[in-house]
């Protein structure tokens, strides 16, 4: 049986930095973050910052604890047998929501980043999902927003929609590669979580797809959660 919230002809999406399951209390809880992430009734949720960053990058949220999210389960980017992700970068997706491809990048830039971005088959229609955590700085989200739209670019055409944590500060300048072939949205300040003061989280749709509704998460817990706070996006294919 379709879930209440898997919903023909629309589609919620979540991006959420994690940062580790590091909250602004300074406590690791991996159970807040998925208490988060339960509470918004998401379809699709693109993960920053999911894995610990030393030898073989291990999830930082628990498998044991994934598996309270009811009805989500982890699309296998993992970077190793113990990872969550790919850099980092992870994906969850509903019960309903089938997995067609998979797809790696390793972009360039000061600091090792990644991206990755899943083919889906959807009560909504095909749909193709990136997740991104850009550079610190400009010069290096430059180049790695030319990398991404080069390998989209040579993948089979699909509606595509790409979320996360872009880094960056200006809501005018510093995405333009990305805003030449993509509407690129933010829902509101979602960082940092106790005091938002930037919108440094983005979603951007390609055409064929549309957002009906969008914003910014600040329910309890997730203030205390991580320095970010999740966006979401209620997607409709045209």
């Amino acid at each position: 049986m379709t879930q209440p919230h898997l919903r023909p002809g629309r589609l919620r999406l979540v991006s959420y930095n994690i940062r580790k399951a590091l909250g602004t209390d300074r406590r690791r809880n991996p159970a807040r973050i998925c208490n988060v992430i339960a509470a918004m009734e998401a379809d699709i949720v693109v993960l920053q910052e999911a894995d610990l960053r030393l030898g073989a990058r291990p999830t930082a949220i628990p498998l044991t604890e994934l598996s309270q999210l009811g009805g989500l389960h982890v699309v296998d980017f993992g970077q190793s047998a113990k990872s969550l992700g790919w850099h980092g970068n992870a994906m969850l997706v509903r019960e309903g929501i089938a997995v067609r491809d998979l797809h790696r990048m390793v972009l360039p830039g000061f600091e090792p980043r990644g991206a990755i971005a899943a083919d889906l088959d959807t009560p909504a229609g095909p749909l193709r999902v990136g997740g991104l955590h850009l550079g610190l700085l400009r010069g290096s989200r430059r180049l790695q927003l030319t990398h991404i739209m080069d390998e989209l670019n040579r993948m089979p055409e699909r509606p595509t929609v790409l979320a996360g944590d872009m880094n960056e500060w200006s809501e005018r300048v510093g995405l333009g590669r990305l805003a030449r072939k993509f509407e690129i949205h933010a829902p509101g300040r979602s960082f940092h979580a106790r005091r938002p003061v930037a919108a440094l989280d983005r979603i951007a749709t390609g055409p064929g797809l549309v957002i009906a509704e969008s914003g910014v998460w600040h329910e309890q817990p997730a203030p205390a959660a991580s320095d970010h706070l999740p966006i979401w996006a209620d997607l409709h294919h045209v």
